[in-house]
């Protein structure tokens, strides 16, 4: 098992989950980012000692470099900083729990210094996903999925007797706050309504993407990389109870699932300690507890930019990275109620059918299709 752990995102919801995970196992912490929340980062610091500590957000460099003068810890920012925590020597694994775009460069620089990589940044694999997976098969290093439902499929993997058994990833979404609403009924629907998740607890772009369903899609993406799957052998159901967390089916039709409470201090602690495991501060299940579990087909057409994500991937290329940077723009916008929760999907499936489906060669290509699904973004409201 690990000894030394580099948190990139430490004071957002996966981050600070795997603080309690590192606390459960007493696991040392070499390096710890933030974008603005200088002051829960200023706490971290203080508690655990790390020898670096990042603030992305460059304005607020300078007022957290004073707030911590008086400690051992080295202090960086931007995204060389962010680089810096992903490739520090000690750490034996690197966290990512960056949200957006930003974390591709970190986890490609953790790969090529020999780090292994608990991944919790879906964007990385959805906008760079050719380039990473090339990365950590060069340079010999594990990637783990930290993401509920890739975890889930990761565990069930354990038993596959070998690659061409495998038949089907079957993914499971919540649904979100709007299950079985139609159209209609979304054209008013508020920020707080769409922030109200029904399970999961997460930071507000991802539980907004949760609400439209572009959280499953960015799902169905990164799952064909981490596991090498076709598009077409990886399916969604909607499954309200948030217990089973994915499954995955074998050619005989055989079907296992990976089940727990809603926590996501189970899969991070996997991604960890694996292939062993520990105890958890995690409730344990009781199936009694819940009664029944219901299963339903997701809606495609009114959650569009769940499909704007399959079309993305029929398309191939730099599309999804067009769909992401789309997404992280209008999902923000939306938050800021500069535009209606409906005017997502379709400036992310707009964005997404204006991008050229050119392979990406380098990470520049991948910022470039960002940026200009962005821009595109930008210039239609």
């Amino acid at each position: 098992m690990i000894k030394n752990i580099s948190i990139l995102g430490s004071t957002g919801s996966i981050g600070t989950q795997a603080l309690d995970v590192v606390d459960n196992l007493d696991l040392k912490v070499s390096a710890i980012t933030a974008s603005t929340n200088i002051k829960l980062l200023e706490e971290q610091v203080r508690k655990y000692k790390p020898a670096l500590a990042v603030v992305f957000n460059e304005s607020k460099f300078s007022e957290f470099k004073k707030n911590i003068a008086d400690t051992n810890t080295k202090v960086s920012c931007g995204m060389d900083g962010l680089i810096e925590a992903a490739t520090i020597n000690d750490a034996d694994l690197v966290l990512n729990s960056v949200v957006g775009m930003v974390g591709l460069q970190p986890t490609i620089s953790a790969a090529n210094a020999k780090k292994d990589i608990a991944l919790a940044n879906k964007e990385t694999l959805v906008a760079g996903g050719s380039l990473v997976m090339k990365a950590v098969k060069d340079n010999g290093v594990n990637l783990y999925p930290v993401d509920s439902e890739h975890s889930a499929i990761f565990q069930c993997l354990q038993g596959c007797p070998e690659k061409k058994a495998l038949k089907r990833l079957i993914l499971t979404a919540s649904g979100g706050p709007f299950f079985g609403k139609k159209t209609d009924e979304l054209k008013n629907v508020t920020v707080e309504q769409a922030l109200n998740h029904p399970n999961w607890d997460m930071g507000a772009k991802i539980t907004i993407d949760s609400a439209t369903m572009m959280n499953k899609g960015l799902e169905i993406i990164e799952a064909s990389w981490l596991f090498d799957m076709p598009a077409d052998k990886i399916d969604v159901v909607v499954h309200r109870e948030s217990v089973i967390h994915s499954l995955i089916e074998y050619e005989d039709n055989s079907v296992l699932a990976q089940l727990g409470v809603p926590d996501m201090r189970i899969p991070i602690q996997y991604a960890i300690t694996y292939p062993k495991r520990f105890k958890s501060p995690v409730k344990q299940l009781s199936l009694t507890d819940y009664g029944k579990l219901t299963f339903f087909e997701p809606d495609y057409e009114t959650f569009k930019c769940l499909r704007a994500c399959k079309i993305a991937i029929d398309r191939g290329g730099l599309c999804a990275a067009a769909a992401n940077g789309a997404n992280e723009v209008a999902n923000a916008l939306f938050r800021e109620r500069k535009i209606s929760f409906l005017d997502i999907g379709d400036l992310v499936t707009d964005a997404m059918l204006n991008q050229d489906n050119i392979e990406a060669k380098t990470v520049q290509d991948v910022l470039n299709a960002d940026n200009a699904a962005r821009e595109f973004v930008l210039n239609s409201i």
